[in-house]
């Protein structure tokens, strides 16, 4: 096994490779188990959903503070301007329009324009451009880091973000379909775990043994043992999901990595949906509250609680959220970028990364997003351990 200098081992590498998270990161909230999602049987209330978040608003952040929130325009950042908004609070709203991808910005001025907030559209034409500089900040080697440019371009201390929407709410409505025909209340939890997997395919690709040589020790039963305890008890299986979910990538990925970044930029991050109360009242709320199967349509309660403030016109009917198209992404800059710091990089020469692998994809006029999410994983690697391992490569240098 590579003997890394760092703080970090080649379970740590191949984890955040495979998972896009990493389970040896500090905690910012505390993790649960089956028993907290076991059924109170109360009905839930949307409207005590809104007043848990506006009092935890009320006494969080002090009257006629300045903040800047990150506006998507999904349901959760929508929802968290909503409320925003009733406070006596002076509100910069942000965006990201990334080069040729779905352009979310258009709704999110709507959205500010219906609470009367400042907004501001953040422009990213190479999203890999300042990588080096998120990589120094969070120590780890992620691509996926656009709260960086959120963080970075925030004019107020407080920084107020929708996130936990999705695992507290039921809004991954995208693989919720996949994984209920995957499985049925006798599969096992390996047969539960590796149908979870799959409905994570963007994050792993079929040969994935093969990118790694033997330094890194990778097999596909050490990312089980961390997946299976979620699947090994008697919740239902959408329950059974959304603990996954909750102790996935929101613990091990967004909640530690934001919070590096804001402390980074001197910033208080403020995530209303995650407050205690909020998760405490969300956590025993049976799926058919959170998510309808029959119109695949998530996050029923916090969208009745949006309703009382926006139209169907400003109401995102799909997940989306700070999204690249990776594939425009790629073409553009990573393709070539990756040929740059990979096919002779260090991850290479020290014998912890498939060259032949590298090679055999590189070059693909069509290449599948999940290799290509693959390849900007692995460039992350690379970028992370110039920085980290052999100190070759500055944080302000730039991926051009």
């Amino acid at each position: 096994m590579f003997d890394f200098k760092s703080n970090i081992t080649s379970d740590t590498i191949t984890e955040i490779l495979s998972l896009r998270y990493a389970t040896n990161q500090d905690l910012v909230y505390s993790k649960l188990t089956p028993v907290d999602f076991l059924s109170n049987n109360n009905s839930p209330s949307s409207d005590k959903i809104e007043q848990l978040l506006q009092n935890y608003i009320v006494n969080t952040i002090p009257k006629s503070s300045k903040i800047s929130i990150a506006l998507s325009g999904g349901v959760d950042s929508t929802i968290v301007l909503a409320m925003l908004a009733k406070a006596d609070l002076e509100i910069d709203a942000l965006s990201i329009k990334f080069s040729n991808s779905v352009d979310e910005t258009i709704l999110a001025s709507k959205i500010a324009e219906r609470f009367n907030v400042n907004h501001r559209v953040i422009y990213l034409d190479n999203y890999l451009e300042e990588l080096p500089k998120a990589i120094s900040i969070t120590k780890l080697p992620f691509w996926d880091l656009h709260f960086y440019h959120i963080a970075k371009n925030a004019k107020h201390n407080f920084l107020i973000s929708g996130d936990g929407g999705d695992e507290l709410f039921g809004g991954y409505t995208f693989r919720y379909q996949k994984f209920l025909s995957l499985v049925d209340s006798k599969s096992t939890p390996q047969e539960k775990t590796e149908a979870y997997l799959k409905c994570h395919e963007r994050d792993w690709v079929p040969d994935q043994e093969n990118i790694f040589l033997d330094n890194m020790n990778f097999s596909w039963k050490n990312i089980y043992k961390k997946i299976i305890p979620y699947f090994d008890n008697s919740l239902p299986l959408l329950e059974q999901v959304f603990l996954a979910d909750y102790n996935g990538k929101l613990m091990y990925n967004w909640a530690p990595l934001f919070a590096k970044i804001t402390k980074f930029f001197n910033q208080q991050l403020i995530t209303p949906l995650l407050s205690p109360e909020i998760i405490s009242y969300a956590i025993p709320i049976l799926h058919e509250h959170k998510y309808d199967f029959k119109t695949n349509t998530g996050k029923l309660l916090l969208r009745k609680v949006l309703s009382n403030y926006v139209g169907p016109s400003l109401t995102q009917p799909v997940k989306q959220g700070f999204t690249v198209d990776t594939k425009n992404l790629w073409y553009s800059y990573g393709q070539k970028i990756c040929k740059n710091y990979l096919i002779d990089g260090y991850v290479v020469k020290e014998k912890l990364i498939n060259k032949d692998w590298i090679q055999k994809y590189i070059d693909n006029d069509n290449l599948e997003i999940r290799y290509i999410n693959k390849f900007l994983g692995l460039l992350a690697f690379e970028i992370w351990f110039r920085i980290f391992e052999v100190k070759e490569m500055k944080s302000d240098d730039k991926l051009n």
